[in-house]
Parts: C-alpha cells; sequence; structure tokens
C-alpha cells in the first residue's frame, strides 16, 4: 500500500479515513451537506467547528492536512502549526504531548483518536500508523469501507466502535 504523504497530519487524525476527504474524493453532494450541517451545529446553529457558522456543502473539501487544498478548519489548526514552528513532522515527536492544543480540540470523536494515534505512530512508525488507520475503517459485518467517525455502517446499518 502506497501512503499519501499529505494525509499524514501531524495530530495523529490520518487524513485517508476522513469524512471530509472522503466526500470531497467522491464528490458526494449529499454527503458534503451532512457534513457541512453537522459541523454548523445542525438545529442548534453552534458550530461544532470554530468559524463554522456559514459552511456549506462547497466547502466540504480537503486533499489532506499536508496538501495545499485543506479544509477550513484544517487551515486553521493549531497543532498543524505548532508541529511546524518546532520542526516536527507531527505530534509523536513531541515531548509535550498531550498538550493545551490537544485538550482544546474541538471534535470529541478527534481528540479521542488523536490519543490513541499519537502513541501508537511513536511506536510503529509513520508507514505503519498509516495503514493500520487504513485498515481499521471497515465493518466488520459486511466489509464496508466507512469513514473516521462513523456510528453506522451505511451498507448493512450495523452499529459500529471503531474510534
Amino acid at each position: 500500500m502506497t501512503i499519501n504523504p499529505e494525509f499524514c497530519s501531524p495530530c495523529g487524525l490520518y487524513c485517508g479515513v476522513c469524512a471530509i476527504y472522503i466526500a470531497h474524493r467522491d464528490n458526494n453532494r449529499k454527503f458534503k451537506e451532512r457534513l457541512a450541517n453537522l459541523y454548523k451545529g445542525g438545529v442548534s446553529g453552534k458550530g461544532m467547528l470554530p468559524n463554522s457558522e456559514h459552511l456549506s456543502a462547497e466547502d466540504i473539501r480537503c486533499n489532506g492536512c499536508l496538501s495545499d487544498d485543506r479544509f477550513m478548519h484544517c487551515k486553521q489548526c493549531e497543532i498543524r502549526e505548532c508541529a511546524k514552528q518546532k520542526g516536527y513532522s507531527g505530534c509523536h515527536q513531541c515531548n509535550e504531548f498531550p498538550c493545551q492544543h490537544i485538550e482544546n480540540f474541538s471534535m470529541t470523536v478527534g481528540k479521542k483518536v488523536i490519543m490513541r494515534c499519537v502513541p501508537h505512530r511513536r511506536e510503529v512508525g509513520t508507514d505503519k500508523w498509516a495503514q493500520d488507520e487504513e485498515a481499521r475503517y471497515y465493518c466488520p459485518k459486511c466489509g464496508n469501507k466507512v469513514f473516521r467517525g462513523v456510528v453506522k455502517c451505511n451498507q448493512c446499518k450495523a452499529l459500529l466502535e471503531l474510534d
């Protein structure tokens, strides 16, 4: 398996299994609309992500954290900026992990995955970490490829706890 280096985000959230990337890659308008609504805060109108109040389906696009075409949340990511300032490729190289940037991460599932992934990436290296993240996100009942954060398989409707 060839790993796209632009998917190896500093925070430990592997971009190849990100819903934003997958919706953009597949040009799935319905999925993009659902994600925009979710990140805006749904019916509550309180943005789940900072500065997301006016998010639209057209904004749901990303080619990876280290690409030039990033999702708006990834463009404003303090974790990526911190790693860059320290000369690190990621939090797995930092002795201060977990820091305030991780503690203040706005998405609960993302924070949980970061806390799992950074120590794993330290232990096994970037290539194996990325391979393991790719292998993790399949429905165990039907084998359907899913994305990080999914709670139900869109094929067989099985409840999933992959994160």
